[in-house]
């Protein structure tokens, strides 16, 4: 539409920005995400955007946050242990900022809660959802797939996706003592509890399967961006992580405890 600038980003929702604000397509999940972002302005978390609402033509309007995000293969800015003990500062922010937020009665979320519900999760924080400035993360965007769900549940997604905890022989892949010593890092700088930290090499794998299976059902749906993620190999690569997450959790959880 005139005056409206197209966003390039995750490849799954046509994102524009208007002046000050960005519109995106609303789904069923809206309201209960800016009732969460509603509240997440009340409690004076600013590392989020604003909510305002839908437009005439339907679509969400959000603030847009200036910065820049970091997609793969990531820029060596988003990579240094400052960016990542920032990044899991924001997190536990966030995360802390939605402990007592009440849902609506009716509220639609995009992925169904996940037990036991001690916050709202994100449910995909990642380098690409980080807006950052000067190479900080600042803020957390498109909280489409935001639902209750266990701290653990983000963290550990987070850090597969930050670090990243991926095959090292892939183009973002560090060796693994790399990998384990980045890994505390983040942990510590999160504040993570001993359980969560037993529990975090297995909780990623665990997301990960779920991005597998939710990725082939949208594609045998007929969505034709996740058609495109499979048809690139992307639940190939994830399947490789999985195993690489298998082959070396103890050396990850030993980095941990």
């Amino acid at each position: 539409m005139p005056g409206e600038e197209v966003l390039t980003g995750g490849g799954v929702n046509h994102v524009v920005r208007a002046g000050a604000t960005v519109r995106r397509p609303a789904g069923p999940w809206t309201p209960a995400v800016h009732a969460l972002l509603r509240h997440l302005e009340a409690r004076g978390f600013t590392g989020a955007p604003r909510a305002h609402g839908l437009d005439e033509h339907g679509r969400e309007v959000l603030d847009f946050v200036p910065g820049e995000a970091a997609d793969h293969p990531l820029p060596a800015w988003s990579r240094t242990d400052d960016a990542l003990t920032r990044a899991a500062r924001l997190l536990r922010g966030y995360h802390d900022a939605t402990a007592d937020f009440a849902p609506p009665p009716d509220a639609v979320w995009y992925f169904p809660p996940v037990e036991p519900a001690e916050v709202v999760c994100h449910g995909d924080v990642a380098p690409y959802n980080c807006v950052f400035r000067h190479g900080r993360p600042v803020a957390l965007i498109d909280f489409d797939t935001a639902h209750p769900g266990p701290r653990i549940w983000d963290v550990a997604y987070a850090a597969y996706r930050f670090l990243p905890l991926h095959e090292p022989g892939d183009h973002d892949g560090l060796p693994l003592g790399e990998q384990a010593r980045r890994l505390r890092l983040f942990a510590d700088a999160y504040g993570l509890g001993a359980a969560d930290r037993a529990a975090l090499v297995r909780t990623a794998r665990a997301r990960l399967r779920h991005l597998v299976a939710f990725m082939r059902e949208r594609a045998a749906a007929g969505d034709a961006a996740f058609a495109g993620h499979v048809a690139r190999g992307d639940d190939r690569f994830y399947e490789a992580n999985i195993e690489h997450l298998s082959r070396h959790e103890s050396a990850l959880i030993r980095a941990l405890t």
